[in-house]
């Protein structure tokens, strides 16, 4: 049986059916599997299967334990076609989208199937989850679409107020249903997510608390899962680029990598909160201010999902944290840093070098992208090795219609107004909590 533990060496493990419904660690740490007896995810599969059945096999060799919630589960109930499309625009040069789901953004490929297995679980318990969210944008509609028909779950969504595009709002916001509950708060991103992983350590709600952020585990068992698909589609080692926030869709490659994966390098793009770009060049963790930008899911200065990383190269990461937390900076030593970059490049780009991207790749490939996704197929991009690139597209244009007009006229998107309901509250653990309390 595999079994989870904390990246910050907590002794207390927890085995699949704990960790769907799991959060942050007691010590404050991300699960991990203890031991993953996959030897090479690549050849996991060779039938000819519907994507959905696909990735079940995925979680299954993850986890044997899954099969009990996976086998008999929709876990794709939001989409026409999950399976991603891959597109040549030019000689070695390919585009990965992942934006065809119910919320067209990347978010949908983990969130659908955990969602309806956290349902089945909580079911299964004879429990009311309550589930607790934090997004710079993406994950918060994702998280919505997939719990909102579900009896045994309440959501609550924390954004940033006035930091993400409107139609990212009202996506979340005009979901009008008994179990949700949409908060802006007056702060960042960053805000949001420590006030979420507050709340997820409380007992105060008479309900079973839950995280679908990246901080669990399920998120990266379904991210890999499109990796281990996109492999399969080459007969040659790949190199990606990923758009890059909170870490979790960079993390699920380096994961797919580590066992058995044909991925060579890894480019993660930043805008100007270039906290990762940062670290990938000279292994310090240095988190600074947020600043506002036109790739608002990317404006994070703690990617949450780094810690998984840090773990993997440095092992336990308590004492690489408190330092964080005392000196507001952390590094890596040499010798784990050089094993960093012998994987991993970056680079961050400002507004104006997403605008100019977007109106190049316009003209040249006849394609409009997404701010984030700019960042990852940007004609600076380069990899030390020869060989073919897949750009990950983490959105679809349509949900930046009021950044992407300024530089492509022409470019409009069909969207109608509805009624909105969310609450503004200061940046104060206190006042979220006891909003929570009052609505459910």
């Amino acid at each position: 049986m595999i079994t989870y533990h904390s990246t910050r060496g907590s002794k207390k493990s927890l085995t699949f059916k704990d960790i769907i419904l799991s959060g942050v660690a007691d010590d404050g740490g991300l699960y991990l599997p203890q031991s993953i007896t996959v030897e090479n995810l690549k050849y996991l599969t060779q039938e000819d299967l519907r994507y959905e059945d696909f990735v079940k096999t995925i979680f299954i060799a993850l986890d044997r334990d899954a099969s009990v919630y996976v086998e008999d589960l929709d876990i794709y109930p939001g989409f026409t076609s999950p399976e991603p499309v891959l597109k040549k625009i030019a000689t070695d040069k390919y585009v990965m989208e992942l934006f065809h789901g119910p919320t067209k953004s990347f978010k949908d490929y983990a969130l659908q199937p955990l969602g309806a297995i956290a349902d089945k679980r909580l079911e299964e318990l004879g429990e009311r989850g309550l589930v607790i969210v934090a997004t710079s944008g993406d994950t918060g509609s994702a998280a919505i679409e997939a719990v909102k028909r579900s009896n045994n779950i309440d959501i609550v969504v924390l954004h940033p107020f006035e930091k993400i595009s409107e139609y990212q709002r009202r996506q979340m916001t005009e979901v009008i249903e008994d179990n949700v509950l949409n908060i802006a708060i007056k702060g960042t991103y960053d805000d949001c997510q420590k006030i979420a992983k507050s709340l997820l350590q409380k007992d105060t709600f008479n309900k079973r608390v839950v995280s679908l952020n990246s901080i669990n585990w399920l998120r990266v068992m379904g991210q890999t899962a499109y990796y281990v698909w996109l492999s399969q589609q080459f007969t040659s080692p790949i190199n990606i680029a990923i758009p890059s926030g909170n870490f979790g869709n960079a993390y699920s490659a380096w994961f797919g990598r580590n066992n058995g994966l044909s991925i060579n390098e890894i480019f993660c793009a930043s805008n100007s909160n270039d906290v990762l770009t940062r670290f990938i060049t000279t292994g310090m963790l240095e988190p600074k201010n947020t600043v506002k930008t036109i790739a608002p899911s990317m404006d994070i200065q703690i990617p949450s999902s780094l810690e998984r990383l840090i773990y993997d190269l440095i092992g336990p990461t308590k004492i690489f944290y408190e330092e964080l937390e005392k000196n507001r900076k952390a590094s890596l030593e040499t010798p784990l840093y050089k094993r960093l970059i012998s994987v991993f490049t970056s680079s961050s780009y400002s507004d104006e070098d997403i605008f100019e991207e977007l109106k190049n790749f316009y003209k040249i490939y006849g394609s409009i992208i997404d701010p984030h996704t700019a960042t990852a197929l940007a004609s600076s991009v380069q990899f030390s090795s020869k060989l073919p690139t897949v750009g990950v597209a983490t959105a679809s244009p349509e949900k930046f219609e009021d950044v992407i007009n300024q530089v492509i006229p022409e470019f409009t998107s069909k969207s109608s107004l509805n009624k909105e309901e969310y609450l503004i509250l200061e940046n104060e653990v206190g006042l979220i909590e006891d909003a929570i309390n009052q609505y459910f």
